[in-house]
């Protein structure tokens, strides 16, 4: 019965000025950017959404997403179907390489009256960064004793229950170590399951970059990881969220964006950090506000 409703709604057509308005919605929800050429490919992604839905047409859905008391579930499923969840671990090695042999021993500089770091992947898909991440610090060796917390956020529910999991299958190894995969994975018949030494470093939750409220909760972190995200963001968007790292770092702190990602024209707030083999942003030491750290009420991520 499923796939005759899908088969008659196959011929149904997102029109121009239904695009246009659809992509408006998605652009002040999520900050997702849709150009002209890409009518095709969200008719494609959305046209099953439309069956789920009962809707004959794109315009019904579009009323639907915008009047309706009970669209919040479908804007979720929507976040899945728009979004690319492709990723591996330590992807864009010679950044990570950076990371974990300059900017790691100067954030332990920084914290070393503390003893604690937090470091956040802001985009993280299905979590392979954010282990990642802890495995690097793990091999530092620098931070022993340590209180060390990585979070990772997506847009995607989907994506954050897979990092959760922690199970791995072939192509998330792409570029990993053999030894590293044997020493922080345990093979099984599912897959590869991350260590729990690592897993205990991580923390994961389903954020919208553009929810003041949410990213909040993060609270005040030392380094943040947002690659290959911002490039689908329009300028208004990508400016919100960069205002947004700037807030959540700590002075000193440092944000590593994709290496097709720049912060020409975008904002002022950071110093580029020449690094041997990468660029990073820094944000000043002298430049910030005293800082208040969410309620012990909030619940975290």
């Amino acid at each position: 019965m499923r796939r005759r409703s899908i088969l008659a709604n196959e011929g149904v057509e997102l029109k121009h000025e239904e695009y246009r308005l659809l992509r408006a919605l998605f652009r002040e929800r999520f900050g997702i950017h849709f150009a002209d050429d890409s009518r095709f490919s969200v008719e494609r992604r959305l046209r099953e959404r439309l069956v789920v839905r009962g809707h004959q047409s794109f315009s019904e859905y579009h009323d639907f997403l915008k009047f309706h008391p009970l669209a919040q579930d479908e804007w979720a499923e929507i976040a899945e179907v728009l979004t690319v969840h492709e990723t591996y671990f330590f992807r864009e090695d010679y950044q990570l390489s950076a990371f974990k042999e300059e900017v790691l021993p100067e954030m332990r500089e920084r914290a070393k009256q503390r003893k604690r770091i937090t470091i956040w992947s802001a985009g993280c898909s299905t979590g392979e960064e954010v282990y990642t991440i802890a495995m690097l610090v793990h091999e530092s060796m620098l931070f022993d004793g340590w209180e060390v917390r990585v979070y990772g956020s997506d847009l995607s529910k989907k994506c954050v229950a897979a990092a959760r999991r922690g199970l791995y299958g072939p192509n998330s190894f792409r570029t990993t170590r053999e030894d590293i995969k044997r020493k922080y994975f345990r093979q099984t018949e599912g897959g590869w399951l991350i260590s729990d030494e690592i897993r205990s470093m991580c923390h994961f939750s389903q954020m919208n970059l553009l929810d003041n409220e949410r990213t909040h909760l993060v609270g005040r972190v030392d380094a943040i990881f947002c690659r290959n995200v911002l490039i689908y963001f329009d300028s208004e968007a990508r400016k919100r969220v960069i205002d947004m790292f700037q807030e959540r770092l700590a002075p000193g702190g440092v944000l590593l964006l994709g290496h097709s990602e720049s912060l020409l024209n975008v904002s002022t707030a950071f110093e580029l950090l020449h690094l041997k083999g990468d660029l990073v942003y820094k944000k000043p030491l002298s430049n910030f506000a005293p800082f208040a750290p969410p309620s012990s009420g909030s619940g975290g991520l």
